[in-house]
């Protein structure tokens, strides 16, 4: 059975995702052990691009990268060491003006030494929800989090999450993980998104004893504020914030704090940045603030107008050569 490029990145994507392990998922999948591993040694070597199908006939090299380009793309690497090749890809393109794809930039960082082959991960918690949202403010993800602030003992981190665009709206540090803390960090969110009372958000959270208090359903209720709850044992169903914690303890934990205020400023700086600067693979590699304010199309119209132009110039250049 041949599968296209989508279907073979779906498959990746599911056995990443999947909590039953590698052979067993791919046994339900239907496909073939090292049928598989080949398709993912591609996908780590060219990323998406190396999932297509092999031309019959070899393509011509007009769109190779020179050597200066593929130059300036190590040197940005080396200055935003923190960016992932995908990420670095569409900061290069959307700062300089020129476009370069994702597998493009993988090859060369990785032709330079500056990016390793991970190893094979199984991701456990899956990043979705079964009644998809369709619009921003429709429905919001919140948790708690914790950590350990020496001297001061633990503090809980209350976030809520858009969970169209992934904005965070609002978050709160805690003492306590109560119902009173969910709604404070509710009303802020509310102040601050500016929703209307006749269009509230649903809310998607645990079954923490916070969250299924008398006290937070009263208040939901007053709030017109429709309250879901994930299965018992079953994070998946809030995976994307489950997600964001992740990535921002990643960031948080790498520095010790000795006051709440420290942990506050560092929470604000990397807020911001996850916002306004942090491009989100599943919004088309937009920011949250770019899917949640609305501004995105735009981006992704100059995005189309720079690929154009800069395979123009490839062109160009290419036939400039051939004719010398």
């Amino acid at each position: 059975m041949h599968y296209s490029q989508s279907e073979k990145h779906e498959i990746i994507r599911l056995v990443e995702q999947s909590d039953l392990g590698v052979i067993r998922t791919l046994r339900e999948l239907k496909v073939n052990k090292s049928t598989f591993y080949s398709w993912y040694n591609a996908y780590l070597e060219n990323g998406y691009d190396g999932l297509a199908r092999k031309p019959s006939s070899q393509v011509g090299t007009w769109n190779k990268i020179n050597t200066a380009d593929r130059d300036k793309v190590v040197e940005i690497a080396l200055e935003r060491p923190e960016l992932s090749s995908r990420e670095l890809a569409w900061h290069i393109t959307d700062k300089y003006s020129y476009y370069i794809s994702e597998s493009s930039v993988y090859r060369i960082l990785k032709a330079n030494g500056l990016i390793t082959t991970p190893s094979f991960r199984i991701m456990s918690a899956s990043d979705s929800f079964h009644d998809k949202t369709t619009r921003v403010n429709q429905m919001w993800q919140t948790d708690f989090t914790y950590f350990k602030i020496y001297g001061w003992g633990w503090y809980y981190l209350s976030t809520i999450l858009d969970d169209y665009s992934r904005f965070i709206v609002n978050w709160k540090l805690c003492t306590t993980m109560k119902a009173e803390d969910v709604k404070q960090t509710l009303d802020e969110a509310i102040l601050k998104s500016n929703v209307s009372d006749k269009l509230m958000p649903k809310l998607l959270s645990d079954n923490g004893s916070c969250y299924i208090s008398h006290e937070l359903a009263d208040y939901l209720k007053e709030e017109n504020i429709k309250h879901v709850r994930g299965r018992p044992m079953h994070p998946q169903t809030q995976g994307k914030i489950e997600r964001y914690h992740r990535s921002m303890k990643n960031i948080i934990k790498l520095d010790n704090y000795f006051s709440p205020g420290q942990l506050e400023k560092k929470m604000e700086e990397f807020v911001q940045y996850y916002n306004y600067e942090r491009y989100h693979e599943s919004r088309q590699n937009l920011t949250p603030a770019e899917v949640y304010y609305g501004n995105g199309e735009r981006k992704l119209k100059q995005r189309r107008t720079t690929k154009n132009r800069t395979l123009d110039a490839r062109r160009k250049q290419h036939l400039k050569i051939n004719l010398n």
